[in-house]
């Protein structure tokens, strides 16, 4: 994230992303731990199985830890077709060439984030977060199966920073699957 949080924290709170947007912010990963949890996983359980017992992780479980709302209107990730390359340049002024299937990829999203500085303008402060939200979507909130593209249609629900924090991010719907706690 940039070296000047304080100028761009309204914005991720407004559209629900502050805290998601900090989970790991200066955070060393512990790969023994990592390991050892992906010895103890069981895919067809879908469970961890652990000293005390057989664990899943839940919708709810993920939900308290990157405090996305749950009580919004749902999330749908439908869109007839578009120009992706023409909403992506009116809404972030940049020119994207390489567009597969309305998905961009997230190696390019991150190499042309800009930094912030302490004198960006609030147009450059608001394209900021929507990069910066569109990778944390493409990135583990709701990864493409390469987890190297995120769907441009993400960014449509992201324009308005007050209706994307009304969203419940934590029901998603893509295509006609519909990914929620039961």
């Amino acid at each position: 994230m940039s070296s000047t949080p304080s100028l761009i924290e309204n914005y991720f709170r407004e559209a629900g992303f502050w805290h998601v947007a900090n989970i790991g912010w200066e955070c060393k990963l512990d790969s023994k731990l990592i390991s050892a949890f992906i010895k103890r996983w069981r895919p067809e359980t879908h469970t961890f199985n652990l000293p005390c017992g057989e664990r899943t992780i839940t919708l709810e479980d993920v939900q308290l830890q990157l405090d996305l709302s749950m009580g919004g209107p749902v999330l749908t990730g439908f869109i007839q077709s578009v120009d992706w390359g023409a909403i992506w340049y009116d809404i972030l002024c940049a020119i994207l060439d390489n567009i597969y299937g309305g998905r961009i990829e997230m190696n390019w999203l991150r190499d042309t984030l800009p930094e912030l500085g302490d004198d960006s303008t609030e147009v450059e402060r608001t394209r900021y977060v929507w990069t910066y939200i569109l990778e944390i979507i493409g990135g583990f909130l709701m990864p493409d199966l390469s987890r190297n593209l995120v769907h441009l249609m993400w960014l449509l629900k992201l324009v308005n920073f007050r209706a994307a924090g009304k969203l419940s991010w934590g029901v998603c719907r893509v295509g006609n699957i519909v990914l929620k706690d039961v």
